[in-house]
């Protein structure tokens, strides 16, 4: 059933379906709607699209808590292909941020209720928010999120201006205050023009400041550099909204109950305690970080081997950009001795990297050898031969495909001492760095005696072609068995 939202300004027949708080918007009203939001976010869809089936419930909760802040719509493009044409949606779903009935931007934030409600309530309003008295500082930066405020002589100086460039530039991932007052600022110590970023409160720490200034002249590039390296301090809390940008460092992680709502005083205990340690090495290019163990479950068990301990002490974790991963093996101790021998051992290069891997076939002798992680380096790396390799997913229908091709490429080629045809499954098995794998099948080549280059396979997929390519690259002459059908 479909109700009409009413309201007294609105000239559009803006339709939401059951209670829903996403508004429907299409061809004949489009426009309308647009000029009724100062600040709108549509998403265009359709019905039969995975992806939007598995975004919606997510928009909807989204939608229910930036009521009255900032608007969701949606768009089903298979019935209003005129609006989906004219903003040229060219997947789905495709969503976009509308301000003043303009299109502003491309949405780029996460697709998750938090992620769309973090991201859509720092493009409501001014890019910077204009203070007025130290009450409303301290309401700014009373908040779980950072804040960048600016302090200014008056409304005509040129810093600010610069600043509100900087603020509406960096508005999608930052929130901005200032102020034209410099009194406003004066217990964090300001006396002339400056800006301040103010870590959360609820991560304050005696390890280290929780106001940090910028000293240089305000610019875009410049004030982009200093958040960049000063937000998230010592040790922040990960979080699915920020771990792909920590994870684009070498990061130690500790995993535990982390609840800064229900138990701040709990989750800071242990925080502090990977603190006092991370300061004796944060000179060392190791990041640190502290994330709950429920919210990284599958990150634990998929990327580490490592279950929900069920304990409150910390699990540690060490996963660097190089992708080696590695897992504290001794309990956490309260002392912090524990993790400062891991760390000491981490940077000795005295600690073996954790590898997921499938335990090695008892037996191997098919035209296919399966390998496993465990066994790359023996089979694949094997210096002595050609190897032909597929990554495999085994719920991927083109993987199924492609097997009995596969097979009998591994059958003709059965006979060569000199070539080896393989499979592994990358789902459960983690990929060599050398080897880029996107998606199912991907197929590598590894030359003898180059194994450092492995060279992608792009040809066709039939046993013609993949024989055609072997005779071109292999580094011996390719001996074919022949069977009775070949004669």
């Amino acid at each position: 059933m479909r109700l009409v939202c009413v309201a007294a300004v609105c000239a559009a027949a803006l339709l939401c379906v059951g209670g829903s708080e996403v508004l429907e918007l299409g061809d004949a009203d489009f426009q309308v709607g647009l000029e009724e939001h100062d600040t709108l976010l549509v998403e265009f869809f359709a019905p039969w699209c995975g992806h939007c089936q598995r975004l919606a419930p997510e928009y909807e909760a989204a939608a229910t808590r930036l009521k009255g802040t900032v608007s969701l719509a949606k768009v089903d493009c298979t019935v209003n292909s005129k609006t989906c044409e004219t903003f040229v949606v060219n997947g789905y779903p495709t969503l976009k941020i509308f301000q003043n009935g303009e299109e502003a931007s491309s949405y780029d934030g996460p697709r998750t209720a938090d992620g769309i409600v973090s991201y859509m309530k720092k493009q409501a309003g001014p890019s910077s928010v204009p203070l007025h008295s130290e009450a409303d500082l301290d309401s700014f930066i009373n908040t779980f999120d950072a804040s960048v405020v600016g302090f200014f002589s008056g409304p005509d100086s040129l810093q600010l201006a610069e600043f509100l460039k900087a603020s509406s530039a960096l508005r999608d991932s930052y929130r901005f205050a200032h102020a034209t007052d410099l009194k406003i600022g004066l217990k964090h110590g300001v006396n002339s023009e400056s800006v301040l970023l103010f870590r959360p409160p609820h991560l304050n720490s005696k390890f280290e400041e929780s106001v940090v200034k910028f000293t240089e002249s305000v610019s875009t590039a410049a004030l982009r550099t200093f958040i960049r390296d000063n937000i998230f301090g010592l040790c922040p809390h990960l979080t699915s909204e920020n771990k792909e940008v920590l994870w684009a460092r070498d990061l130690l992680t500790a995993y535990y109950d982390v609840d800064y709502v229900r138990n701040p005083k709990g989750t800071n205990y242990w925080r502090n305690r990977v603190m006092k340690v991370a300061t004796q090495f944060q000179s060392r290019g190791l990041s640190f970080a502290v994330a709950d163990q429920v919210d990284f479950l599958d990150e634990l068990e998929e990327e580490f081997g490592l279950g929900l301990s069920g304990g409150e002490l910390p699990v540690i974790t060490i996963r660097t950009r190089a992708g080696q991963k590695y897992t504290m093996q001794e309990e956490f101790t309260r002392d912090g001795k524990s993790l400062e021998k891991f760390l000491e051992d981490y940077f000795a290069k005295r600690l073996k990297p954790y590898v997921k891997s499938e335990a090695a076939p008892e037996s191997n002798g098919g035209p296919v050898k399966v390998v496993v992680a465990n066994t790359f380096e023996e089979i694949v790396n094997n210096p002595e031969k050609d190897v032909l390799v597929e990554f495999y997913a085994p719920w991927c229908g083109h993987c199924k495909n492609l097997e009995p091709k596969y097979t009998e490429l591994g059958k003709k080629l059965s006979s060569d001492p000199n070539i080896v045809i393989a499979k592994m499954d990358a789902t459960a098995n983690d990929v060599p760095l050398d080897y880029d794998v996107q998606g199912f099948p991907t197929i590598y080549f590894a030359p003898a005696g180059q194994k450092d280059q492995p060279r992608r396979y792009e040809g066709g997929r039939e046993v013609s072609d993949f024989i055609s390519f072997l005779k071109k690259e292999a580094t011996h002459p390719l001996v074919l068995s022949t069977s009775r059908d070949d004669l």
